[in-house]
């Protein structure tokens, strides 16, 4: 049996999954949810792919017709990994090969990419699908706890998944291609231990801005996003979580600056009005920049699977929103709580609650991308 290699430039018919800059040789894998598919009529594919870390190392998923079938970590350096072997020739597969693990910020050597496929057989088109769905979130768009046992506390790679994740679940149940832009700990306008720099608008119109070091830079991480190429039907907010815990959170300070920041509580426990206030321009904002790069998607703030203490703070945002723009594709919807039954690893929303999102989001985008 010849096998034949290409590089990832050769193949006029491999689809790339998620945002990505200019540079396709090799193809760097950013975001959760990011990388290829492609249809096959082949017995045997394989791809070559290489990983670095210092903390962090990637995992990926494979996924052969719909099936989820394999998830494995990438170990450092360039390595050839078999995809599938001694499958009937003759007829057409379809392959997804999927980042597991989010964009990494607190480790700038993290990577992934994929220089080559090697196969013995041929590729075909792949069919556009009828939607395309942009989902921002945080941890619980990441898919982090989403796999792993109840018990599980560790803050590493592992308990990432996407495959078990109610953006992936949504998007496959919408037939649509879906990106993912979120960051675990991240908010709307300051993380959950009140950093304000860990805001996930803030670095919004980028190919992945909020990833650090040199080499991220040179692979175009920094880059202006290009929006034309890729224009979503619907962008599905998860964002307010970390927000409302930063509240409950000691103040965050810049060791290098002298630089702290603090959301606070009145002495009765009540939040603060004007770290409120503050959030909800921060949320206005972000709805503008939305509009500003996706003209025609309908934007949903989908919000509560780790409790809703934000959500009037959400929805008096959107009003204001509306009010300034004059725009009536926006709205706010409630995820139902995770519950002890249905808690991943972590304490973060498991694989019964990612799929109790899904349904009320599929209900509601289908009512409204007619």
């Amino acid at each position: 049996m010849v096998l034949s290699t290409y590089q990832v430039k050769e193949i006029e018919a491999l689809k790339i999954l998620g945002r990505t800059a200019n540079k396709k040789q090799p193809l760097t894998l950013f975001w959760t949810g990011s990388g290829i598919e492609c249809h096959i009529r082949a017995a045997e594919l394989w791809i070559e792919v290489e990983a670095d870390y210092s903390a962090y190392e990637p995992w990926i998923s494979i996924v052969i017709n719909g099936t989820y079938v394999s998830r494995r970590m990438v170990e450092k350096g360039r390595s050839w990994i078999c995809i599938f072997r001694g499958m009937n020739p003759e007829v057409i597969k379809q392959v997804k090969i999927i980042k597991e693990v989010q964009a990494m910020s607190g480790d700038e050597d993290h990577l992934l990419q994929i220089h080559q496929l090697k196969t013995d057989g041929s590729f075909l088109p792949v069919e556009e699908q009828p939607y395309k769905l942009e989902f921002i979130g945080d941890s619980i768009t990441s898919g982090e706890g989403s796999i792993g046992a109840k018990i599980e506390e560790d803050w590493i790679s592992m308990w990432f998944s996407t495959e078990n994740n109610y953006a992936r679940m949504t998007a496959d149940a919408l037939s649509a291609e879906y990106r993912l832009i979120c960051q675990s700990g991240w908010g709307v306008y300051s993380s959950w231990d009140n950093n304000p720099h860990a805001a996930v608008p803030l670095y919004y119109e980028k190919v992945c801005g909020l990833l650090n070091g040199k080499r991220n830079e040179s692979l175009g991480a920094k880059a202006e996003n290009d929006f034309k190429a890729w224009q979503p039907n619907a962008i599905v907010v998860n964002l307010g979580t970390n927000d409302g815990g930063a509240f409950n959170s000691p103040a965050w300070k810049d060791e290098l600056t002298g630089e702290s920041f603090k959301q606070r509580l009145n002495e009765d426990g009540s939040f603060n009005k004007e770290d409120i206030e503050c959030f909800k321009e921060a949320a206005v904002t972000f709805l503008h920049k939305l509009r500003k790069y996706n003209k025609e998607a309908y934007i949903v703030w989908a919000y509560g699977m780790l409790g809703d203490v934000m959500a009037p703070f959400i929805k008096e945002a959107i009003a204001t929103y509306e009010k300034e723009s004059g725009d009536n594709k926006v709205s706010f919807i409630a995820l139902p709580d995770t519950t002890e039954q249905t808690v991943g690893a972590r304490q973060h929303p498991g694989e019964l609650s990612h799929k109790q999102a899904s349904k009320v989001l599929v209900s509601y985008l289908q009512s409204i991308l007619v």
